[in-house]
């Protein structure tokens, strides 16, 4: 065979084993917990390299989330901040039973940009500042944890006149490293990466778990991407970006 008819045959080999998988490359609409933004991101990244499938993230309160999900929002798959909506999606008829599951365990941290603020639990008994930020407890499980922890330490009546609340998650962490709160009850995540500021990561037994589970929704059922996603997400190679995020397990 002449030279040049080898290289086409070669190159139409080349194109033969490259274009089923673009062929084949799927997207699914994930709703994710504002905790989990950071982690949710590097995940789909990962996805992406391993399946050529794209997991497109919509992040917010689990509340709100859950809202927009009750509304017919086209979600495939709902990683919820808690234990509870998950459930009630299966109950309500939006998931799918039998597909929900722990990602992760969440845990509360007191972070402050200032380094010197924050020393322990000291640091809420003297309340020495004007304003401490925590997540709206309503819609997000992370606020209504802040609120336990403080209940437990007994601070909390003393405190409320001080608290100030974010829609979600990331907006409390915002409210801290902007200074328009001295301190917060944020997410271990969104600080893991940083040694900067002043941290105490509140005791689990001053809180209920955060039990973070996932479910699949009905309008991702036939969605093979989705469920590619969530294999994905309960895999090894996700394990180890939630586990390097602060998050435990849900095993």
């Amino acid at each position: 065979m002449p030279l040049a008819n080898r290289l086409a045959a070669a190159c139409g080999f080349a194109l033969a084993a490259v274009i089923p998988l673009s062929a084949h490359a799927a997207s699914t609409s994930v709703a994710v917990a504002a905790n989990f933004t950071e982690a949710a991101k590097e995940i789909a990244e990962a996805f992406h390299e391993k399946t050529g499938d794209t997991a497109e993230l919509s992040f917010g309160s689990t509340g709100t989330l859950y809202a927009q999900i009750s509304q017919a929002a086209p979600f495939d798959v709902f990683l919820a901040a808690d234990d509870v909506r998950p459930e009630k999606a299966v109950t309500e008829g939006y998931g799918v039973k039998g597909t929900t599951f722990t990602y992760a365990i969440g845990k509360i941290v007191l972070y402050s940009a200032d380094p010197e603020l924050v020393m322990g639990e000291a640091t809420l008994e003297k309340g020495a500042f004007d304003r401490i930020a925590i997540a709206n407890p309503k819609t997000a499980p992370y606020g209504a944890a802040a609120i336990e922890a403080m209940r437990a330490l007994n601070v909390y009546d003393e405190l409320q006149p001080k608290i100030v609340q974010g829609t979600n998650i990331a907006q409390t962490h915002q409210f801290v490293m902007t200074g328009n709160a001295e301190l917060g009850f944020v997410a271990l995540s969104q600080v893991a990466g940083t040694e900067a500021g002043s941290r105490w990561e509140v005791p689990a037994d001053l809180y209920r778990p955060i039990r973070q589970d996932a479910v699949l929704l009905k309008t991702g059922a036939d969605n093979e991407a989705a469920q590619a996603f969530i294999d994905f997400l309960k895999g090894p190679e996700a394990g180890k970006i939630i586990a390097r995020y602060g998050y435990g397990t849900g095993s």
